[in-house]
């Protein structure tokens, strides 16, 4: 049975998710960071929000046991994710749950510094009357600029549109067809800046976005222009902003994250028409059983099935693509095994190829698996998630060719490798039943399951070798189970591959490498 932890406040509802699927939680909100540490290793899964902090030396400590981190949100800023990938963890949020919450806050956020709520309730409750103090403008007719158009930045446009602001976005990514579905006038950074009358920001916080608004970004925008940020703080340059504020530059902003939090003090408190929440974006009862229920069934489905669902470092595997891929990832399995077992020189490049049926489907988990298992024997940390890492550590070009239509084979896959001495591949299909087979091997057809011991010998196509092969095999008391044998034509390259009862000797390996029409021979294990 898998294991979770929960580190976090969570609803009770992600605990009942897990026991109905037959994964054993426990809940220990507010554990100290060196409890985590110790305690960690115990568990396949951690369940978190932003509180507690998931560092290398939290992933260090899971040793190989836990396998996934779940956020129960969107931003993942308190988890490392450059040493979860290199620990083999997968890293899962969930970018839907709180999505409308958070986009409603950022409309509430907007209409209130257009109004000067937060600041004419508390003078109105202080006994003033200060009507004319608090001098408004309307929303209706501005425009406002959309930093950002994924799930939030997409909602919140929706809802500007129905208080009949023109929208214009700024996306990297996003396309002129997503553009004309929403509604939205597509712009560069810089005319959005120019015609944005309110900005509000929805993008992760990366290297490309910290300080994405500074000073010269300010300088660019509209006198009067009010600043809205609800995504993640250090998006916007705060001591910027405090001194456009001061010069009346900015007109108003409303803040709901901060650079440092939990923010304590911050130069922006007190600037004037400054509106400030302490990170309330998902705080709604709605918001968090969402998250917690969905990272809860996310987990869940990994631990049991394997599907993998909105991971920051993995690709994704739905429920429904987890038993359709089931037979091709063992078939990937296998030829990254065989490949990786029968390489003895450094890698260049690997490239896997799909034909026909498999092309179909969602092949990036295939070829992260084919490279996991090429490369384990360099290393017997790697796996699915941290391959493409480890390969691109060391050099190797990770390449994937599609071929919808079917060659000599219904369905295959071919995984190439190239090393500093050659170039070498093999290839695999699934007969009935979902059943992997070899089919080729160096471009040499040849028939074959593999099996837990295997011996594979490359050789002179001469006779004797079959026969010399089998008087050496029954000596050393190994019982073949199956023989499969090719050849590129009569006299060239050939390979023989061996399905044994049980493992070769050491010795009768070195025997086998002395007959004369042997090349190469390697014991082989799957």
């Amino acid at each position: 049975m898998p294991k979770v932890l929960i580190s976090d406040k969570l609803s009770e509802r992600a605990l009942e998710v897990f026991r109905r699927r037959g994964i054993e939680a426990d809940f220990r909100p507010g554990l100290p960071a060196d409890e985590l540490v110790a305690c960690i290793g115990d568990y396949d899964g951690l369940a978190v929000r932003s509180a507690s902090k998931v560092t290398a030396d939290v992933l260090k400590a899971g040793n190989g046991t836990l396998k996934v981190v779940g956020r129960a949100g969107i931003g993942v800023d308190n988890i490392d994710l450059e040493a979860a990938t290199q620990a083999g963890v997968v890293v899962m949020n969930t970018p839907y749950g709180n999505s409308i919450t958070t986009a409603e806050h950022a409309i509430a956020m907007m209409m209130a510094c257009a109004r000067q709520i937060p600041a004419a309730d508390a003078s109105t409750q202080a006994g003033k009357w200060e009507k004319s103090r608090f001098m408004g403008v309307e929303l209706f007719g501005k425009t406002l600029g959309l930093i950002g158009v994924g799930n939030i930045g997409s909602i919140v446009a929706d809802r500007a549109q129905g208080l009949k602001m023109k929208v214009a976005a700024y996306d990297p990514f996003l396309s002129d067809e997503r553009a004309k579905a929403l509604g939205v006038e597509k712009v560069d950074f810089d005319a959005l800046l120019a015609k944005a009358d309110f900005i509000t920001v929805h993008t992760p916080l990366t290297d490309s976005t910290r300080n994405l608004l500074d000073a010269a970004a300010l300088a660019k925008c509209k006198d009067g222009v009010r600043i809205v940020n609800c995504a993640r703080g250090g998006i916007v340059d705060e001591a910027a902003l405090a001194e456009a504020l001061a010069s009346g530059k900015v007109a108003g902003a409303a803040f709901d994250v901060f650079a440092k939090e939990p923010a304590k003090e911050n130069l922006l408190f007190g600037a004037p028409n400054m509106v400030c929440t302490p990170h309330l974006g998902a705080a709604t009862e709605e918001a968090q059983e969402n998250v917690a229920v969905q990272v809860a069934e996310q987990m869940a489905d990994y631990l049991l099935t394997g599907a993998v669902s909105n991971a920051l470092n993995m690709p994704s595997i739905s429920a429904e693509d987890a038993p359709r891929l089931a037979p091709y990832m063992k078939l990937a399995c296998q030829l990254g095994s065989f490949a990786g077992q029968v390489t003895e020189t450094g890698l260049k490049s690997v490239t896997v190829e799909f034909e026909g049926a498999v092309a179909k489907l969602n092949v990036k988990p295939l070829v992260q698996a084919a490279l996991a298992e090429l490369m384990k024997p360099f290393s017997d940390t790697v796996n699915m998630v941290n391959a493409p890492v480890f390969a691109r550590e060391r050099g190797v070009d990770v390449s994937e060719t599609i071929h919808e239509r079917p060659g000599d084979y219904n369905t295959l896959i071919r995984l190439t490798v190239e090393t500093e001495r050659f170039t070498r591949s093999v290839a695999g299909t699934l007969f009935g039943g979902g059943l992997p087979r070899i089919v080729s091997i160096k471009g040499i057809s040849i028939e074959a399951e593999l099996t837990p011991h295997m011996l594979y010998i490359t050789n002179r196509d001469e006779p004797g070798l079959i026969g010399g092969l089998g008087t050496l095999l029954g000596d050393a008391g190994v019982n073949i189970a199956t023989f499969h044998l090719g050849r590129a034509e009569p006299g060239g390259d050939a390979i023989a591959l061996i399905a044994a009862d049980g493992p070769v000797a050491e010795e009768t390996l070195t025997a086998i490498r002395a007959l004369p029409q042997v090349l190469q021979a390697k014991p082989l294990a799957f």
